[in-house]
């Protein structure tokens, strides 16, 4: 063997710069493709948001305005001014040294934010851009700390209460158990597990009533303790708190009745009384803020077609700043080369944000004319579809179609639904065709909403029924359905009714 030099010729695909970034930014979510393009547009001064460079053209318009403005008002007279000028310092001087000013009864710098042409101008912008300036919620936490410091506890007390007020879940509860706190406490303060139980109910008496429980059973007796001993059915509720949740959640009503020898009525009633309560009493003081769907798409009604158009005011407006690119010809060496290859960027990135926004606009318009019957008539008339489907029509890959309906939104006159939400698998039916699985979950919940309380319908007379529709379903198949819709089984059906 020896060395030799050998020519070969093969194809291979290299993902550029480019394209990776067009990739990425084709899988982000609305909220992403914002923070990312907050984060690029930072460190290259060639870019700008739309919005950005109109709120510097009205600036420079109001102070053009205000220059305008100032100009015009010191070339008129003051009040009194017999064209010499001596009238007008006259009067000038009775405002000014007088106090006049100083004793008016009305104080107009507390409502246009300060003296002269700065107040004129902040209040011809009063409601322009506000922001609400709510105070922050109170967290579970910070209500309990603020009775924990009006109670009378002592500071060894004071001092185990707080590692217990941290220790809370967002429902009120002790997760970890008391030995954990024992092992937090902090160093100096050596107690035993009785003491921080000790503390930990008077805690429970805290506002929720029941936070500090251990378990769902020690919450709700802590809170059937809170009512008058005189209560209706209260001894009867502690005992079924105490043995029988379980026979109570499943609403066994009867074999409740013969293990606490008790009438049905008077169980039935401490039943109510139970379900009065709060399991989860941190719940109510949850600061978890509420996420809104801002869809990208729109699929409207037009006569006898439905047409798709994006939402504009989920497109970012990204452009070029014209006042860096007009410098690039002044620049020289370095700062060229540096300037045209952030010019190269921004204009890479540009073209990008237009091939995702038509991307989505093509996928979608593809996805309607396939589920055009479900706009129409509801989800019982969904059509099984698989994203192979979908990237055969538009001409790309199944990746990339994966990719576009990730957490992008469709709105419709039936709702709002992740693009994703039109895709499901297929169920063969009798003249051959097939269903697809939200179909059939549509139709599975109208037979349980119609079915009689007393006699729910099971899971084989689901299938049975289906079958009898032409659709060909396993009793297995409607159990899994049904499960994924979070609908109970025909016995618990039968029982909560």
């Amino acid at each position: 063997m020896k060395p030799a030099l050998q020519f070969r010729l093969h194809q291979q695909l290299t993902l550029t710069p480019q394209l990776q970034q067009a990739i990425r930014l084709l899988q982000l979510s609305q909220l992403e493709l914002e923070a990312e393009l907050r984060q690029i547009a930072e460190g290259n001064p060639l870019l700008e948001f739309a919005e950005e460079s109109e709120d510097a053209e009205d600036a420079d318009g109001d102070r053009i305005e205000e220059a305008e403005y100032t100009g015009a008002a010191s070339a008129v007279p003051a009040a009194g001014s017999d064209g010499d000028g001596d009238g007008g310092n006259d009067t000038a001087a009775e405002w000014t040294d007088g106090g006049g000013a100083a004793e008016s009864p009305i104080d107009f710098s507390s409502n246009n934010g300060g003296a002269g042409s700065s107040g004129s101008n902040a209040g011809s912008h009063a409601g322009e851009d506000f922001e609400p300036q709510n105070a922050a919620p109170e967290t579970l936490q910070q209500h309990l700390l603020w009775q924990l410091n009006m109670a009378s506890f002592n500071p060894r007390q004071h001092g185990i209460a707080v590692v217990l007020i941290d220790a809370l879940n967002a429902a009120g509860y002790l997760t970890e158990g008391l030995e954990a706190i024992l092992a937090v406490l902090p160093a100096g303060l050596h107690a035993s597990v009785e003491e921080i139980d000790a503390v930990r109910r008077r805690l429970q008496g805290f506002d929720p009533i029941g936070v500090g429980s251990l378990d769902l059973r020690d919450c709700l007796r802590v809170q059937l303790e809170q009512f008058d001993p005189d209560t209706p059915q209260r001894e009867l509720a502690l005992r079924i708190v105490d043995s029988e949740l379980e026979l109570l959640a499943r609403n066994d009503i009867a074999r409740l009745a013969r293990r606490l020898h008790a009438s049905d009525d008077d169980v039935a009633a401490a039943a109510v009384l139970i379900r009065s309560l709060d399991p989860r009493p941190g719940a109510a003081l949850d600061t978890t803020p509420v996420e809104y769907v801002a869809p990208d798409v729109y699929a409207v009604r037009d006569g006898n077609r439905w047409r798709v158009s994006l939402n504009a005011d989920c497109q970012p407006r990204l452009g070029l700043n014209q006042h860096y690119c007009g410098l690039i010809a002044q620049a020289r060496g370095e700062d060229a080369s540096w300037m045209r290859g952030q010019l190269q960027e921004a204009r890479w990135l540009i073209k990008s944000l237009e091939s995702r926004a038509e991307t989505l606009l093509k996928v979608a318009e593809a996805i309607v004319r396939r589920q055009s019957a479900f706009l129409d008539y509801g989800p019982e008339a969904m059509h099984p579809l698989v994203l192979r489907e979908v990237a055969e029509e538009v001409g790309m890959h199944e990746s990339t179609i994966s990719r576009v309906t990730t957490r992008k939104y469709l709105h419709t006159p039936r709702g709002t639904f992740e693009l994703k939400y039109f895709f499901s698998s297929g169920v063969s039916t009798e003249d051959g065709g097939s269903a697809s699985a939200t179909a059939i979950q549509a139709m599975l919940r109208k037979l349980i909403d119609a079915e009689d309380p007393r006699r729910p319908l099971s899971d084989q007379t689901i299938a049975d029924e289906l079958q009898r529709k032409g659709i060909q379903v396993a009793r297995r198949t409607v159990a899994k359905y049904r499960e994924g819709l979070r609908i109970p089984s025909s016995s618990e059906r039968q029982r909560l009714s």
